[in-house]
Parts: C-alpha cells; sequence; structure tokens
C-alpha cells in the first residue's frame, strides 16, 4: 500500500508537466489570442528592422547594419549560429557549400561574444560575407527563433521564402533553401 502512495507525487509532476507544455503552447501570442507557435511563421513575410552591431576582427564595432538591408538588394540566407552551439558545428560544412556557390550568407551570432565568435570562424572558416553581433538576442526574438542554428532564405525584396529550424545538414536541405530564393516572387 505505500508503494502506491509513493507514485502519487509523480503522477502530480508528470501531470503538471503536461498541463504547462499545453499552457505554453498557447502564450506565443498576446494574452487571451490563444495563437500557437509556428515555426515557419514569418515565411511570406518581410524580414524584420533589425539593427546590430558589425563583427571585425574580435570586436563588436560601432558600425550598425539592419538586417533587412544585409542583403544589399541580393537574395540572402540570413544563418543565425553561435560558438557554443554544437549544432552549428555540424551544418558548418553545407554553410561554406553556400559560400562556394556565390550566394550571400549573412552571419548573426547569436547571444555570443565576439572573441569566440571570430576563433570559431578561424577554426572552422568563414562562410560570411558578414557577421552581425546579437549578443542580447534581439534579432533571435524579432525573427522568432527557438535555437540556433537557424537559418532563413530571404529573396531580393526583403521577404523570407523559406526557413529551416535547426541544423542544415544533408545537400537536400540546403537545396531547398537555395530553391526557395530562386523561385520567381509570389
Amino acid at each position: 500500500m505505500n508503494r502506491w502512495f509513493a507514485l502519487i507525487p509523480i503522477a502530480a509532476l508528470a501531470a503538471l508537466g503536461v498541463f504547462m507544455m499545453i499552457q505554453l503552447g498557447h502564450l506565443s501570442g498576446a494574452p487571451g489570442e490563444g495563437r500557437e507557435y509556428k515555426p515557419d511563421a514569418l515565411v511570406g513575410q518581410p524580414i524584420p528592422e533589425t539593427v546590430l552591431p558589425i563583427l571585425q576582427g574580435e570586436v563588436e564595432t560601432n558600425q550598425r547594419l539592419d538586417l533587412k538591408t544585409a542583403g544589399v538588394g541580393k537574395p540572402m540566407i540570413v544563418n543565425l549560429f553561435a560558438s557554443w552551439c554544437a549544432p552549428c558545428r555540424l551544418e558548418h560544412p553545407q554553410l561554406m557549400k553556400l559560400k562556394a556557390q556565390g550566394i550571400n550568407v549573412i552571419g548573426v551570432a547569436y547571444k555570443d561574444e565576439p572573441v569566440a565568435t571570430r576563433a570559431f570562424l578561424d577554426e572552422l572558416g568563414d562562410p560570411y560575407a558578414l557577421v552581425l553581433v546579437d549578443r542580447e538576442g534581439r534579432a533571435g526574438l524579432d525573427l522568432g527563433v527557438s535555437g540556433v542554428p537557424e537559418s532563413f532564405a530571404v529573396d531580393a525584396y526583403g521577404t523570407i521564402v523559406a526557413k529551416s529550424s535547426g541544423p542544415v545538414l544533408t545537400d537536400a536541405d540546403l537545396q531547398r533553401l537555395v530553391d526557395a530564393l530562386k523561385a520567381p516572387p509570389r
């Protein structure tokens, strides 16, 4: 009989966990809206205006650039990454392939120190045309990321045309982003 009493706290914690997960799934909008998290919610929308400092060498410069204009009127892939992120290391060879294809890749160093970001890029190679520093995670909030890495294909008009949540690991994953950049505007 005492064994069953020991299971009551475990069952109560499990029920509480399920309840909280259900509730958190409905808190992504304003109170009372009941919107659920949608990982591709920004696809088809303009990339948010987010002004961030530029990484130069190992330092965050005073020069700032709006993520919206980082592609200079050309299609781009915006990749949020961090030196502390193990999946970012795994996807890095795919980003180097993008660079080799001549595709403009803009890096956003998410919640990372500039010195660590530079060491990461020096070790693995730098696939980015430009790296912006997002120490506080502002771009992550604006883009609705759930973690790093995440990549956004942005057309020449500044519209997000595809998103990859998690690492781009296969050639098929990479091709999906590239094809989205080449698709005619809708």
